[in-house]
């Protein structure tokens, strides 16, 4: 049986090791580790292994806290010590920038989280036969049903009622704080039917717990009871949105990241800015509320819809909303001769390198991008480099602790 040493975590779920001159990718190993493995399968540039045996556990490997580890695949970094994950993003994240001649130092690089657990307001869980839920075994299809979640808010339960109520058409089902009570979202199949509307209703009526449900299905969605959640951004100001828009599930280090992109941005009365892909209002609304004079993009007709009514309902006239495709709104504001002072970028993991170029024909004085890709950002802010911009501030935010994801904001200005 082969033995290696792992050298250093990926972006992933996986570490990295060397064996016969070849790269290993392990999940649930640590750097340090020195590990008796198996071959699992072999690409062209690299092999997967799995663990048989650890033969000396590296300096910042741990026991997880969780019982439902290694099986359960929500939490791939659990096994390494928080310090330690906090260390190997940073690591990862200077190292991508360095493909868009981004030098930043790894050391005070990251914000980290004020909780390493119980720190998600929601949680997406798969649904199996008979209403069983949990998450989804690494690189696999096979439920590994949990009855708990520690890295989930405390209080929030698990929505099992309402999974076996509507399993049959169910793919996922999400519970979502609402103070001391929750909203559900089930993910379904194909649009419900009056029997399974009943049906949600009835749980709902049953658990004084559950304040509303809601039904999604594509564009098909049906609401039952109070499905508002309040998000908290700034200091007396919270934003109402249904719990199946997108929000970040780290309340705590989003205020960071919004109070940080305030400042990059150097927001402030009269200073037009254009949010794409705004979302529900995020970061549009705090900077409407600095005095800025907004616009905000997004192709998500009920995000729009909900920003817009935040917008109202706090007293920010000067926010205003556009639902469509980002290309095409940035390049109707081009041809119109809009020229803001600064663009504000949330993009999908994908990133948006598309909207590259059109943003530059903009001529903004600064921009800041918004991403939970380093890849993806790397791509795209070297466009922006080449285009004459160059970064000024790069900080990163742990918004997921136990797993390899962070966000990172980049703030970059025209030169």
């Amino acid at each position: 049986m082969p033995e290696i040493e792992v050298s250093a975590m990926t972006f992933g779920p996986y570490a990295v090791a060397r064996m016969d001159g070849l790269t290993v990718m392990v999940p649930n190993a640590a750097p340090g580790d020195r590990l008796a493995v198996t071959i699992a399968s072999r690409r062209r540039d690299f092999s997967i292994g799995s663990i048989e045996r650890v033969i000396a556990p590296g300096p910042d490997r741990r026991i997880p806290p969780c019982p439902f580890l290694p099986r359960c695949g929500g939490c791939d970094w659990q096994h390494l010590e928080y310090r330690a994950q906090l260390r190997a993003k940073a690591e990862l994240i200077a190292t991508g920038l360095r493909r868009a001649n981004i030098e930043v130092s790894a050391e005070n690089l990251i914000e980290p989280a004020p909780d390493e657990f119980g720190y998600r307001s929601r949680i997406r869980l798969k649904v199996g036969r008979d209403g069983k839920i949990g998450f989804y075994q690494l690189g696999s299809n096979d439920l590994v049903e949990i009855d708990r979640c520690i890295v989930a808010s405390p209080g929030l339960r698990m929505p099992t009622a309402l999974a076996s109520a509507l399993w049959r058409n169910l793919d996922e089902i999400e519970v979502v704080a609402s103070g001391v009570r929750e909203v559900i979202v089930a993910l379904m199949r194909k649009p419900p039917s009056p029997a399974e509307i009943e049906r949600a209703r009835h749980v709902m009526e049953q658990d004084a717990g559950i304040a509303g449900i809601i039904l999604r299905s594509g564009r098909a969605r049906h609401v039952i009871g109070d499905v508002a959640i309040a998000i908290g951004v700034e200091d007396e100001m919270d934003l109402v949105v249904d719990a199946d828009l997108f929000s970040q599930v780290n309340h705590a280090q989003n205020r960071k990241l919004v109070a940080t992109l305030m400042e990059m941005a150097a927001i402030e009365g009269g200073m037009p800015v254009v949010d794409v892909f705004c979302g529900a209002g995020n970061i549009s609304l705090p900077a409407a509320r600095r005095g800025a004079i907004v616009n905000g993009i997004d192709a998500d007709e009920l995000a729009i819809a909900a920003a817009t009514k935040n917008a109202q309902r706090l007293g920010l006239a000067e926010a205003k909303f556009i639902a469509g495709k980002a290309l095409e709104a940035v390049a109707f504001l081009s041809r119109a001769k809009y020229r803001p002072q600064v663009v504000i970028l949330d993009p999908p993991r994908t990133g948006a390198v598309e909207l590259m170029e059109p943003i530059v024909k903009l001529h903004p004085r600064s921009i800041v991008y918004v991403s939970c890709d380093v890849s993806t950002l790397a791509r795209d802010l070297r466009v922006l480099i080449d285009a004459g911009y160059r970064a000024q501030r790069i900080r990163a935010f742990d918004f997921f602790p136990n797993t390899h994801h962070a966000e990172i904001a980049a703030h970059l200005l025209l030169t």
